[in-house]
């Protein structure tokens, strides 16, 4: 069969943080994500599509709190939950509206995915990921005695952090794998997937955030992909970032990425999962990973752009 790829949408795929995130501006940057992945399909290759959801499930969390004398506020995997439908419709619908355009009819769906962490993961003992809307110093008590961890964020105010367990297996990879046999498009494990965790062969959902970099990572383990590839705000992944000094990678070996890492090139809250989860996913593979721009992802597969990860 052909090459199957997972392709990670980063943030910006879907809103940019100029943005005030309507209906219509989400709708618009996922069309011109999608319009670039169509072209994907129609030179053969097989997607899997997997997406962040930060800031909507931050505004699932802010409406929450906003209405909170009138409804009942929905736990974090409810949340997730939510997101990964509004996120999935969205793509679905403009990735078959791009392949119609191109005269493919190829079935899309969304799989609302589960992600099973350990429950005794280390990460739970220290929550360090803010969710949510900021709070006044005042609040916090109030907070904390609803069970909430709250820190100061940045002087911006305090928000509360929850923990961010590493993902251990999708609950539903059967399905996907299924549905990609029967050659369907797939958009899964949005966010990272529902973090869950299981006792006595029960799945409960749990209050955290898996990190999306990594579960796609996990997720492309799983179905068996050619190649992952991490689509983000740049053509290339860069050293010395935003210095006379920088300069753009093309081509690097997993030796060459761990060594860059360890030289501290690559940001923790950007590029530093990225490239962390490309590298587990070589390692662990042998096969390729690519970190790219939506517009220039069809060239980086031609090895004219991007910056590919190999053994």
């Amino acid at each position: 069969m052909n090459k199957l790829l997972v392709i990670a949408l980063g943030g910006n795929a879907i809103k940019s943080a100029k943005e005030k995130g309507t209906s219509k501006e989400q709708f618009g940057n996922i069309s011109r994500t999608t319009a670039h992945l169509s072209k994907l399909v129609k030179e053969g290759y097989r997607v899997l599509v997997t997406h962040g959801n930060g800031p909507q499930v931050g505004t699932l969390l802010v409406q929450h709190d906003a209405a909170k004398d009138l409804v009942p506020a929905l736990p974090m995997d409810v949340c997730g939950a939510q997101s990964q439908g509004q996120i999935g419709y969205m793509i679905s619908q403009t990735f078959r509206n791009h392949l119609v355009s191109l005269g493919i009819e190829k079935p899309v769906a969304t799989i609302v995915t589960q992600t099973e962490v350990n429950a005794n993961d280390p990460a739970f003992e220290n929550p360090t990921k803010p969710v949510g809307p900021f709070y006044k110093e005042s609040d916090v008590k109030a907070l904390e005695a609803q069970g909430f961890t709250v820190v100061e964020d940045s002087g911006r105010g305090y928000r509360r952090v929850v923990p961010s367990p590493k993902p251990k297996k999708i609950i539903e990879i059967d399905a996907i794998k299924q549905l990609l046999e029967e050659d369907s498009i797939v958009i899964a494990s949005g966010g990272g997937g529902v973090p869950v965790v299981r006792k006595d062969n029960v799945l409960a959902g749990v209050e955290a955030v898996i990190d999306k970099d990594l579960s796609g990572e996990l997720l492309a383990e799983s179905i068996g992909a050619d190649s992952l590839i991490i689509l983000t705000d740049v053509e290339r992944v860069a050293i010395n970032f935003n210095t006379p000094k920088q300069k753009n990678l093309d081509k690097i070996t997993v030796a060459e990425a761990e060594k860059y890492v360890i030289e501290g090139h690559f940001a923790v809250g950007s590029m530093g999962p990225k490239v962390a989860a490309c590298i587990k996913f070589v390692k662990a593979t042998g096969k390729t990973a690519l970190i790219t721009s939506p517009h220039s992802v069809l060239e980086a597969l031609e090895g004219k752009a991007g910056t590919l990860i190999t053994k």
